[in-house]
């Protein structure tokens, strides 16, 4: 499953218009850079007088369609690493002293940073309120990708210090179904028995530990659907109640809306090789419990550690105010 929706993501990429365009820069730039420090004439072609221009254009297409598409960056970085060493040899080879400086000043620059992102931490971004209170929409933060173990996709089976996820984990997740990044809080290991009855949940007939701290009126949208097909959303009045949970070693602050999401008690027994995860905004998410489903074992890619900075839109000014170690 894992390789398909790699496939998928690459698929996405290579037909992307923005994505070629930013290809085919690159490319003609390297191999135009590389003639020109080669040629003995050295006549300086159209490409080479506006080099760093043609680069800086190129890059940003590619950085836009991997956003767009969702894709691995840690891929383009390796790529690039790839790219800059054997050219890095070219230069060896042909004994270009000017090739040889340049391309090791992006190779081992891009080199670090694949290993640094793809071994260590990657930076992630929160695209929804799913998390609310503790986490909100436009936080950034630092997901630990070796809590799990190693590997060099985002998903699939550890290579080395394979570590499984703990309750209470906020984990960092590719749903089977749609290759964007989730976060979530873990609820339940393959075996668990889930049962939810009142909004509570049960792990194995046990109640996780939850404490009142207070309730509070706020403000929600919901979207309408007249009978002619027009989609309207509108302002609700709602009340909120904050509750403070404890499962496994983690501590935290879930919300529930009234009259929101009201169900009859409902259970699931998790299979061998995946988990249960939900939202703490347990009204307002979409896990386990809805059109996630259970996730995968090698569906994990990393554990959310730190928060470190929060910006909401492009406009805004971002605030560093939050920015802390994460329960």
């Amino acid at each position: 499953m894992h390789s398909l929706i790699i496939l998928v993501l690459m698929s996405n990429m290579f037909t992307d218009p923005l994505f070629l365009l930013g290809l085919f820069g690159i490319t003609m730039s390297v191999i135009s850079w590389i003639k020109f420090n080669l040629d003995e004439n050295n006549d300086e072609p159209f490409l080479i007088k506006y080099l760093s221009f043609i680069s800086l254009i190129s890059a940003i297409a590619l950085l836009l369609s991997i956003f767009y598409n969702s894709g691995d960056l840690g891929i383009v970085l390796l790529v690039g690493a790839i790219v800059s060493f054997f050219v890095m040899l070219l230069g060896y080879y042909f004994k270009s002293s000017e090739i040889i400086s340049s391309s090791r000043g992006y190779f081992i620059p891009l080199f670090l940073i694949f290993v640094l992102r793809t071994f260590l931490y990657e930076p992630y971004q929160i695209p929804s309120g799913s998390m609310e209170p503790q986490l909100k929409k436009g936080d950034f933060l630092l997901v630990n990708k070796y809590a799990y173990g190693l590997k060099i996709n985002r998903i699939g089976t550890p290579n080395l210090l394979r570590n499984d996820p703990e309750y209470g984990d906020l984990v960092v997740l590719i749903p089977p179904h749609n290759p964007v990044p989730y976060i979530k809080r873990l609820i339940g290991k393959p075996g668990d028995v889930i049962r939810i009855i009142n909004k509570k949940i049960y792990v194995n007939g046990a109640a996780i530990d939850r404490k009142f701290i207070k309730s509070e009126d706020s403000i929600i949208n919901r979207r309408f659907r007249y009978s002619s097909g027009e989609i309207v959303t509108r302002e609700i009045d709602v009340v909120i109640d904050l509750y403070q949970e404890k499962h496994g070693n983690a501590e935290f602050t879930i919300k529930n809306t009234r009259g929101e999401n009201d169900q009859f008690p409902q259970e699931w027994t998790i299979p061998n090789g995946h988990y249960f995860v939900m939202g703490d905004n347990r009204d307002n998410s979409n896990d386990s419990t809805k059109d996630v489903g259970f996730v995968p074992r090698e569906n994990f890619f990393g554990r959310a550690d730190v928060l470190f900075m929060t910006w909401e839109c492009w406009t805004c000014i971002p605030s560093f105010s939050k920015a802390g170690s994460l329960d």
